[in-house]
């Protein structure tokens, strides 16, 4: 498709040229178009790179179709629901600079819109000129404290058994083969493999016998018609994406054993559990009553942190700085570093203090922070204790000296540095030899068996210990508070803008949903903040009205 003129004026009818009498100076439509847009045009170099310049039938706006989606995801509809509001709603039309009665489009084009987004890898290109328009506003710092955690979304498939799984996936690789490999003629087994698993379906309310062995038979034949494929003189069928995805499922699922085949007891991590989203991975949070299953993505949320109180219905000062998806069993402390990395590639610096849970501080992080001169500020895990006996967090520990005293008051005979081969991980051995023989704590020190106390722990070990004692302090509770406001942040986002489940289905396309949720919810926090400080200007000049007049 071949890029569209492009110009910033509107016509004598357009919904612009009517706005006088439609929209009134604080409506959010009119500050939409009035702030918003025109960062959406500063980015409009960039989503020209998605189209050619004058090749094909004339594309539709790209500018356009950003606004769209922006407003899309502010409103809560669908691709089909926004092309309505084009039809019928003036305030949209306005918003983005349209002319009334111009003819819209079929739904499916935003849906290539957002796909030729994902394959030019500017999926983050509307959060990015929001947050560079908030920065350039000064309502947003290059370097600021901010909050960050992290939450669960739910795939856009159903939760699958491993054998519906299995079966499911079987099948559309053998339609797949239907097409791919059409210039070699079909195995003995096809026709049965064709009705069982693409013209019939398994009743899953069978016995559990029934279905372990409906198990087995799937494997066996999955393993058949690979072995098949493997064997056709061009390779191109082995190529496709659904066989390829039927080894993966198999490997997770089956394995041989002295040439018999046999189930996995348990999948990997990571494992597929919907060949519909092969990306979509199962994770449990939790434990007891409490623990929570899905199967999908993580993403994790940062905002910036604002001190001070607010005015009587003063509006949140705070933005959201980045939205990084996760596959669903990535942990947090990985996740820290993926938000500094795409929030430097936003231009933002890294915060000067981070307000945090648990998850996201260890011993390495603590450090590292300490060695930027930066703060990160979250409650340390407590160390593994037995019932009645005396834990690492009861032991006095100086990595850097290599001195540790014991809850009896003894110093450590000895200290060990101890480096993994494989990781270059290192680790202290702190040992008490003798003095253990005739202490009187010894029954809540050591275990059955155990001679004398050790204790091993990281080589940043210090900067944990500290952070352990530190949070029992009124001071540091104090300060903590400060990452509670995520929350609300969080029940925002899934409430208003649907953030707890997937729209699409696949990593890069839910991290595109994910970055404009972000930016719909930062336009809404801006035009608010706006309409706030305009009806304190507004309340400022009465009183001084008021006050001249007296």
């Amino acid at each position: 498709m071949s890029l569209p003129e492009f110009s910033t004026q509107s016509s004598l009818f357009s919904t612009a040229a009517l706005s006088g009498s439609l929209f009134a100076e604080m409506d959010r439509y009119r500050l939409f178009a009035q702030v918003i847009y025109p960062k959406l045009v500063a980015v409009r170099p960039e989503l020209a790179t998605c189209y050619c310049l004058d090749n094909g039938r004339v594309a539709l706006e790209p500018l356009f179709m950003l606004g769209t989606s922006l407003l899309q995801f502010i409103d809560g509809v669908t691709d089909r629901g926004a092309v309505e509001m084009l039809r019928y709603h003036a305030g949209w039309n306005f918003a983005l600079n349209r002319q009334l009665g111009d003819e819209v489009f079929h739904p499916s084009s935003l849906a290539n819109f957002r796909q030729r987004l994902i394959e030019h890898d500017l999926g983050a290109l509307g959060f990015e000129a929001i947050l560079e328009g908030l920065v350039e506003a000064g309502l947003v710092a290059r370097r600021s404290r901010q909050r960050l955690d992290s939450t669960q979304i739910f795939a856009h498939v159903s939760r699958m058994s491993r054998l519906e799984c299995v079966r499911e996936t079987l099948r559309l690789a053998l339609e797949e083969l239907e097409t791919t490999a059409n210039p070699w003629p079909r195995p003995p087994f096809w026709k049965a493999m064709w009705e069982r698993y693409v013209e019939n379906k398994l009743d899953y309310r069978a016995e559990a016998s029934v279905l372990q062995q409906k198990m087995e038979q799937a494997g066996t034949e999955a393993a058949q018609l690979l072995e098949w494929v493997r064997g056709l003189e061009n390779k191109e069928p082995s190529q496709g994406e659904q066989v390829k995805l039927l080894e993966r499922v198999w490997n997770e699922n089956f394995e041989l054993k002295e040439g018999q085949l046999q189930q996995r007891e348990a999948q990997p991590a990571g494992a597929v559990h919907n060949p519909h989203d092969p990306e979509a991975q199962w994770a449990a949070k939790g434990q007891g009553k409490h623990k929570k299953e899905h199967v999908g993505y993580k993403v994790q949320v940062a905002e910036t942190v604002t001190e001070g109180p607010l005015e009587k219905g003063e509006p949140t000062p705070n933005f959201i700085t980045a939205m990084a998806t996760q596959p669903a069993i990535g942990s947090d402390d990985a996740g820290l570093p993926l938000v500094e990395q795409e929030q430097a590639a936003m231009g933002l610096e890294k915060p000067s203090a981070w307000h945090v849970d648990g998850a996201y501080v260890s011993a390495e992080r603590l450090a590292q922070a300490q060695s930027e001169g930066r703060e990160l500020i979250g409650p340390a895990r407590a160390s593994p204790k037995k019932e009645g006996r005396f834990s690492v967090e009861d032991f006095q520990l100086n990595v850097e000296e290599r001195k540790g005293i014991c809850p009896a008051g003894k110093e450590n005979t000895q200290c060990s540095r101890l480096e993994e081969e494989g990781s270059g991980k290192v680790s202290y051995r702190f040992e008490w030899s003798t003095h253990c023989h005739d202490c009187p704590l010894r029954q809540q020190c050591l275990g059955k068996d155990q001679q004398h106390r050790t204790v091993v722990v990281g080589q940043h070990h210090t900067a944990l210990q500290a952070r352990r004692q530190e949070q029992r302090t009124q001071e540091f509770k104090d300060k903590a508070k400060a990452r509670n406001a995520i929350e609300g942040t969080q029940s925002e986002l899934v409430r208003a803008h649907g953030l707890r489940r997937a729209r699409y289905r696949g990593l890069r396309k839910v991290r595109l949903q994910n970055y404009m949720i972000g930016a719909a919810c930062n336009i809404k926090r801006w035009i608010c903040r706006l309409i706030w400080l305009m009806k304190q200007t507004v309340g400022q000049s009465a009183a001084s009205t008021v006050a001249a007049a007296n």
